[in-house]
């Protein structure tokens, strides 16, 4: 198996403390994973960690040898929509390891982003400020994006929260479509039919993973009731506990 992340008896964590800690293993080249787990169990903080957004308290994460760029979608949340910039100007910005410092966008270029701005729906937007599309639009917009960036790795935390059902549809295929090319898509799912129904794999995180492998096997009810009590018997005042990196 050739793996497109490893995580070695790592711990995540924020002023000393750790958000997730002991995880091992490897999600191979290819993978369809949900990431799932009660709020508060670090799933977010593993997607930082893997885009290099966090740096280990202990352990290591590896990327795949010449990995061709980390995609990565953070909480709709966490982007800040009063910026005044255009849809089109948005979705460009996924040409930026082609485009360079200079950020040329040609005839080709513009071809592109059009294309992804029809995939996603998002035909005659391009010049709309981005404050003025509503949760689902946005997220087909950065979505949009991450066609563009056309990486192997791509990391989604929580791309569904809060859309209609039409909008989940669509963005469902395209993910599906990644998986076809054999991409390796990681993302932050709650919705456990969704899970069910469109990812192979999961790992149910409660801080410290629960398990780890088929999703009919990890969506186990004792599964799921173990790491609800994990994460409630949780110390956030507790120390780093000692690691066993190889």
């Amino acid at each position: 198996m050739t793996a497109a992340v490893r995580f070695r008896d790592l711990t995540l964590g924020y002023d000393r403390h750790p958000a997730v800690h002991h995880l091992s293993g490897a999600i191979a080249d290819g993978s369809l994973l949900a990431l799932i787990g009660p709020n508060g169990a670090g799933k977010s903080t593993l997607l930082k960690g893997i885009v290099g957004l966090l740096p280990p308290l202990a352990g290591a994460i590896e990327l795949k040898p010449a990995t061709d760029g980390v995609a990565y979608l953070p909480q709709i949340a966490e982007i800040d929509r009063s910026f005044p910039i255009s849809v089109y100007d948005l979705v460009a910005m996924g040409l930026w390891r082609n485009a360079g410092l200079s950020g040329r966008i040609g005839r080709r270029e513009r071809s592109t982003i059009e294309k992804a701005l029809a995939t996603v729906g998002l035909q005659g937007f391009e010049d709309r400020t981005i404050g003025t599309l509503s949760g689902g639009q946005m997220q087909r917009a950065l979505f949009a994006r991450l066609l563009l960036q056309d990486a192997r790795l791509i990391l989604l935390d929580e791309p569904f929260a809060s859309l209609d059902s039409g909008t989940v549809a669509d963005l469902l295929e395209i993910i599906r479509r990644w998986h076809a090319e054999e991409r390796t898509v990681i993302a932050v799912l709650h919705d456990y039919e969704i899970v069910r129904e469109r990812f192979p794999e999961a790992l149910l995180l409660a801080r410290s993973p629960v398990a780890w492998g088929p999703t009919g096997e990890v969506l186990k009810p004792e599964n799921l009731l173990r790491a609800r009590r994990m994460s409630e018997a949780f110390d956030d005042r507790a120390a780093v506990c000692e690691t066993h990196a190889a």
